[in-house]
């Protein structure tokens, strides 16, 4: 059986709608804790109302994604789940359309992305500013 390093990052997302690059944080953990070798990365985030893709970032992906969700889950009063500001039901059904997860594996020390492709925090909810994000590295 394989050993598992984590750890816990903390982002803050101001409040806003945010689609956050995590990919430093994930790229200098997973080449610590592989130290040259192979394995597999699980980023997680521990939250009901946020998500974990993978997408190119820096070229308008993530203000696309942003206003997909927007037009997907909209800002208003329609959700059963109805505390805070307006439209937080949406968040709680973020997750099933971004998951809270994702799996990536590293080879020779190294996240094996494609040549576009970043790990990104996904929130919506304006009423937490605080995240985590806890990454697991399996050999």
């Amino acid at each position: 059986m394989g050993t598992v390093q984590t750890t816990v990052i903390a982002v803050r997302t101001g409040g806003k709608q945010v689609v956050h690059d995590i990919t430093g944080h994930c790229a200098g953990f997973a080449g610590a804790a592989a130290a040259g070798g192979d394995g597999l990365l699980h980023v997680f985030v521990p939250h009901a109302t946020a998500g974990v893709a993978v997408l190119e970032l820096g070229s308008g992906s993530d203000d696309d994604l942003l206003a997909v969700l927007a037009r997907l889950l909209p800002a208003d009063d329609s959700w059963r789940h109805a505390h805070g500001s307006l439209g937080h039901g949406r968040s709680h059904v973020l997750p099933a359309f971004v998951p809270p997860y994702a799996t990536l594996p590293v080879v020779g020390g190294r996240l094996a992305l494609g040549t576009w492709q970043s790990v990104a925090l996904v929130d919506l909810n304006v009423d937490n500013p605080d995240r985590q994000v806890r990454l697991s590295f399996v050999s």
